[in-house]
């Protein structure tokens, strides 16, 4: 995001949204966090304290969350900020006669209808740059055992790296004020200043490598999407729950196969499940199962961790069902790690230029009134089979304590389409600082109803753990 003053005035600056590799990628992502209110005080997550520290929060430190998207004279993508207006999040706030149990149980289900703030569409468009960069909900139990918070940050601002950043620093922020008189003198800090303003990374391109950027689809104009499209099969939601011993046998495959941690988790589901698909339905052997892992480039373009963007780039690799069925879980491993670390600089550079390149074929036939290709990432087109993956088990997560301890359980979004899968931590993760500590994964993974992975020899350690209720048909 190239930082921009304007040279009318110096009460703006402008950030590049559209120098963000996954600025197409225009959505809005919502977790819902549960904190429980053990010693039953009074002013447990007061909604007025934790609207005020976001307030602070975003006007003091992320001034672009309380900016404005537009599409400027290039028909480029900025946001917009300025230091005498701004685009607060919205902050809603709810009371439900429920118990605390009843309100995990709808919490476990994803009742997003429920506790999740919902905005306006989250497509940049010209008639629809006036969006909310981040929204929050509160839900409170008449009870008072327990506070839900919902919360919605639009992606082209900020990736998972970025966001629970936000939130790590929004909760320490809050904890500061609350134990302190808040006096208007005191200056507050928080532990991850971020920044801004993504850096040319021109130095890095290298003209002589060519590269087939399966990320990404070039469509009919009429077909394209910017968010998945279900398909026909009933989508169940399955929760894996990985013990530590199970990672630790895990481990020492990754080790024996020269791979990666992610990439034997990867692996293994990718190969099982094709393997179960077969046996279910013989006749899918030849059906491509597209592979894609939502990758972090910010190490390999010398980015700062604390860098608020959304650099993500989505590698991808595809298989038939009966190659993957048939194939070794070793060469299954080596092919997600070879994926997954394709993504070095030269390569994130050449997917930039990709759709830099295909942008401004876009804006050409818009501008003359053609019906032209247009640019979609490869896994939001529907196919046959696919897998999916990001994996949020690093982020300091369960680490956002707004001075009312840490979170009883954090839910993920369900997305009800083939191959969604999130690798997550538990409560138990919760480390010093942002790091987590050893513990328990959970793996929440959306497929057709006939997939049933309690069939997989690997995978059934990981769903016999699993109450029955705990997996749910929420299709």
């Amino acid at each position: 995001m190239t930082v921009e003053e304007n040279a009318v005035s110096n009460q703006e600056a402008r950030y590049s949204i559209t120098s963000n590799i996954s600025y197409i990628y225009q959505v809005y992502c919502s977790y819902i966090l549960v904190y429980r209110n053990v010693d039953k005080r009074g002013d447990f997550m007061n909604a007025e304290f934790l609207k005020k520290s976001l307030t602070e929060l975003t006007r003091k430190y992320y001034k672009p969350v309380a900016g404005w998207f537009n599409i400027n004279e290039e028909y480029g993508i900025d946001v917009v900020v300025t230091n005498d207006k701004f685009n607060d999040p919205p902050f809603a706030t709810q009371t439900l006669n429920m118990s605390y149990d009843e309100a995990m149980e709808q919490v476990r289900a994803s009742n997003d209808q429920l506790f999740v703030p919902h905005g306006p569409l989250p497509f940049i468009e010209p008639d629809n740059q006036n969006i909310p960069m981040v929204l929050v909900k509160m839900t409170y139990l008449e009870s008072n055992e327990a506070a839900v918070m919902g919360i919605t940050y639009h992606h082209s601002l900020m990736d998972g790296s970025a966001f629970w950043l936000f939130m790590y620093n929004w909760a320490n922020l809050a904890a500061q004020m609350a134990t302190q008189d808040q006096d208007p003198h005191i200056e507050y800090t928080i532990p991850c200043p971020p920044s801004f303003g993504v850096p040319s990374l021109s130095h890095l391109h290298d003209p002589s490598a060519k590269f087939d950027h399966t990320e990404y689809t070039i469509v009919d104009s009429s077909d394209c999407s910017r968010v998945f499209k279900p398909g026909t099969d009933t989508i169940k939601e399955n929760i894996l729950h990985i013990s530590i011993e199970e990672q630790h046998k895990l481990r020492d495959m990754a080790k024996k196969y020269n791979v990666s941690f992610t990439a034997i988790i990867c692996a293994v589901i990718w190969k099982e499940m094709s393997q179960i698909r077969v046996d279910a339905r013989p006749s899918s052997k030849t059906l491509p199962s597209l592979f894609t892992c939502a990758v972090n480039p910010r190490a390999s373009l010398g980015l700062s961790p604390l860098l608020c963007a959304s650099p993500v780039v989505n590698l991808a690799t595809t298989k038939t069902l009966g190659e993957l069925a048939e194939m070794d879980l070793e060469d299954v491993a080596k092919l997600v790690l070879q994926t997954i670390t394709k993504g070095t600089s030269a390569y994130v550079c050449s997917s930039m230029d990709f759709l830099v390149t295909q942008r401004a074929t876009e804006i050409e036939d818009e501008k003359l009134g053609r019906d032209g290709k247009k640019i979609m990432l490869a896994y939001v087109r529907p196919a046959p089979a696919k897998c999916t993956i990001s994996s949020s088990r690093n982020f300091p997560i369960y680490q956002t304590d707004f001075g009312f301890g840490s979170p009883e359980y954090v839910r993920p979004p369900y997305l009800p389409f083939d191959g969604c899968m999130r690798i997550w931590p538990t409560p138990q993760s919760k480390g010093n600082g942002l790091t987590n500590k050893e513990a328990p994964l959970e793996v929440y993974l959306s497929l057709p109803d006939y997939v049933d992975l309690s069939k997989s020899s690997l995978l059934r350690p990981f769903v016999t753990t699993v109450d029955d209720s705990d997996i749910k048909d929420v299709s």
